[in-house]
């Protein structure tokens, strides 16, 4: 073979890659939603689901593609598992119409004008004039579609006669012949030979392709032929798993481990039964005949149909396999369990019993927020990325459970007779809001020290200083807030709004020292917007603690549950003594702290 041939041979390769590529592309385009809609309706019956598969395959081309979108399907839950598992198998066969719509190969030159018209030489010239006609002169979007579609085709079959054309002389070759004739002798070879061609290629019908445009130079038997279409088989299936595998849920997984279970099971059912019967004789015939583009579209179909129909009735143990291999990613409600399982809806016949339960539930979720909020403020000046991670996926825990709670204790009220209880209920409803907004808070908090890290900019050391004293008072804020809830103490929940008063004056002095450092140039722009929004993230964290205080307080003063708004106002006007001693020793702690960072700064 010349250097020239083998030029032909892959320019021939890349054509026929290329004309199935834009042919599936414009048969998909055509007809994906209409089918993909068909699917998410397919009934629990594997035989239906069977045919839907093979239909929707047969026509936009791709077993790939049929079982991305089934996988898809399942995991958006539309199908289950046990639904696609038909599909599967239907694909499977779906994917040999291909092949014999190749072997029009074998179409003789001496045939009628009609049978010459199907020859691949004449027909890719006219699917060629068809296909240009289309785009270029109806120029409309189904038309256009339609033109891809012929234009594939056309490319397609361009290719395969380049092939063709390119290994006419290879069956003159001893050592073409010789290869050939040894994977007849060495099945594994073949195997590993068609498994590597359909990795590469990520399409059983090209690779089946491939061969059956090899097999016009008449070397090809059916005992080199088979092994090499198992390998494809296996190589195909690996790659449609890996496409299905990557950031999908569990059922999408399992849909692609049955899709490699079905093959492995189609590769062993095949190699038994073909050894049998060549070792009864059965096969003596047909074993060292040399097989054609026909021969070979045969072989790929009686191949997967048959383990189709043997392979039907046993599909659900393939997806209990599956459900063992891929196991269930275990949720938020999975590891909260426990907390979970206290909102009771038994617990109405009680409904103090029920208000414990739910205090045991939203105490979880207490805890887990105020958690969120001491790892975010670390983040803020120590990045972390596995503190980030975490926060966020505890927040998802926050959330389920105030919603849950919140639904709870709604349905719970219906059963409320006494007025306490009813008060309890109503302080629970307002708490478990206000940790979950702090949980909110936290998740932005860890959003502003990502942006520092994308941006590629760092707080300048002043900054950190000042951080670190913010972080120690808004931890102190937050540790009476969960006091003041889990233990119902109204001295915990006492000493939260000096704080927060300190906390609100901190900030202050915050931006002020910021907006100095940008002046003279010691911070950067970027940075400091950063600084800034970190800022309001603290005081709203400290604002969402007054209102649990306050909240708190009002269980045991019914006029700070009443009137609040006059009892800050009070507080801030210095008619509370014991107030006005929070508020000093808070300013003493955290405000004179800052006061000497920023001498030191200076």
């Amino acid at each position: 073979m010349s250097v020239f041939d083998l030029i032909s041979l892959f320019g021939g390769l890349s054509l026929f890659l290329y004309g199935m590529r834009i042919m599936g592309e414009g048969l998909r385009s055509s007809s994906g939603n209409t089918f993909k809609n068909a699917m998410a309706k397919v009934t629990k019956g594997p035989v239906r689901a069977f045919l839907l598969g093979l239909l929707v395959t047969a026509i936009i081309q791709s077993s790939t593609a049929t079982i991305v979108i089934t996988s898809g399907l399942v995991g958006a839950g539309v199908l289950s598992l046990d639904q696609s598992l038909g599909i599967i198998l239907g694909a499977n066969v779906g994917t040999t119409v291909t092949g014999q719509i190749i072997r029009l190969l074998d179409v003789d030159s001496s045939s009628s004008a009609l049978l010459r018209l199907f020859q691949p030489a004449t027909l890719a010239p006219v699917a060629a004039i068809i296909g240009i006609l289309l785009i270029m002169v109806l120029k409309s979007k189904n038309s256009n579609t339609l033109g891809q579609i012929a234009m594939g085709f056309a490319i397609l079959f361009t290719g395969l006669l380049s092939m063709t054309a390119a290994v006419g002389d290879l069956s003159e070759s001893e050592t073409f012949v010789r290869m050939f004739t040894t994977l007849g002798k060495m099945p594994l070879l073949g195997f590993l030979s068609g498994f590597a061609v359909a990795f590469m290629l990520q399409s059983s019908s090209a690779s089946v392709g491939i061969l059956q445009a090899i097999s016009l130079t008449g070397v090809l038997s059916f005992s080199a032929v088979y092994p090499i279409i198992l390998g494809i088989y296996m190589g195909d299936c690996v790659t449609t798993a890996i496409v299905c595998w990557i950031g999908a849920k569990a059922d999408s997984r399992r849909t692609g481990i049955v899709h490699v279970l079905i093959n492995i099971s189609q590769v062993v059912l095949v190699f038994t039964v073909v050894s049998v019967l060549h070792m009864t004789g059965v096969l003596d015939s047909l074993w060292d005949k040399s097989l054609h583009s026909g021969g070979i579209a045969d072989t790929h179909t009686i191949f997967k149909l048959g383990c189709a129909v043997a392979l039907l009735p046993f599909t659900r143990i393939y997806a209990n396999l599956s459900r063992k291999i891929v196991k269930d990613e275990p949720t938020i409600e999975d590891e909260h369990a426990k907390e979970f399982a206290y909102l009771d809806d038994a617990f109405f016949k009680s409904p103090g019993v029920a208000l414990s339960e739910a205090f045991k539930a939203i105490s979880a979720a207490v805890e887990v927020a105020i958690g969120n909020v001491l790892m975010a403020i670390d983040v803020m000046t120590e990045y972390d990325v596995e503190k980030i991670e975490k926060v966020n996926k505890e927040e998802e825990f926050v959330d389920r459970m105030t919603d849950r709670a919140s639904d709870y204790l709604t349905r719970l009220s219906d059963h409320i007779t006494l007025s306490h209880d009813s008060t309890v209920l109503s302080y629970y409803l307002k708490c478990v809001s206000e940790f979950e907004r702090i949980s909110d808070l936290a998740v932005n908090l860890t959003e502003n020290a990502q942006t520092l890290v994308d941006r590629g900019v760092a707080f300048s050391p002043m900054a950190v200083r000042e951080l670190r004293v913010l972080k120690e008072a808004v931890a102190d804020i937050m540790e009476h807030s969960r006091l003041a809830f889990i233990n119902g103490s109204f001295e915990e929940a006492s000493h939260i709004e000096p704080i927060e008063e300190v906390v609100d004056d901190m900030v202050e002095q915050l931006k002020d020292f910021h907006l100095r450092r940008l002046r003279n140039g010691t911070c950067n722009v970027d940075s400091g917007f950063v600084f800034m929004e970190m800022l309001t993230n603290i005081e709203r964290i400290s604002d969402q603690c007054s209102n649990i205080g306050l909240a708190t307080m009002g269980l045991f003063d019914p006029v700070i549950s009443e009137m609040h708004h006059m009892y800050i106002t009070q507080l801030h006007e210095g008619e509370n003594q014991t107030y006005l001693d929070e508020l000093k020793r808070a300013s003493d702690k955290y405000l004179a702290r800052l006061k000497e960072t920023e001498t030191e700064n200076n």
